[in-house]
């Protein structure tokens, strides 16, 4: 069974930085596009930051400038790292991760269960 946990969230001070970690582990011939998404409590799930296997990345405006994806292909996990944290990024994070099981599915998501950043003022 597929997994992705994430790690690295906490509580820091405005201003400051956090790195978020999320390793997929599980059976899959190909790992896809993978993302990082948040939710801030009474607010809708919305996408911080995504990378597609060849390495091109897009950001919501809010973060571009403060946070950036990567990803290592060769321990299939997928980091962001972020500075100059709001309280406004406050939420719960949660990684997707796209990816295949060759011949029995393609492009089927997965989600971890999520890592919560409090940002204090």
């Amino acid at each position: 069974q597929v997994q992705p946990v994430e790690s690295g969230g906490g509580l820091v001070e405005a201003g400051g930085s956090l790195r978020l970690s999320c390793a997929v582990s599980g059976r899959f011939s190909r790992l896809n596009a993978l993302g990082w998404y948040r939710q801030a409590p009474g607010k809708q799930r919305e996408l911080v930051a995504a990378i597609t296997s060849g390495g091109s990345t897009n950001y919501a405006d809010s973060v571009k400038g403060r946070f950036t994806i990567s990803r290592d292909s060769t321990k299939n996990t997928v980091y962001l790292q972020m500075n100059s944290l709001k309280p406004e990024d406050t939420a719960d994070y949660y990684c997707n991760a796209n990816l295949d099981r060759a011949p029995y599915f393609y492009g089927r998501d997965y989600w971890g269960k999520g890592t919560l950043v409090t940002v204090s003022s």
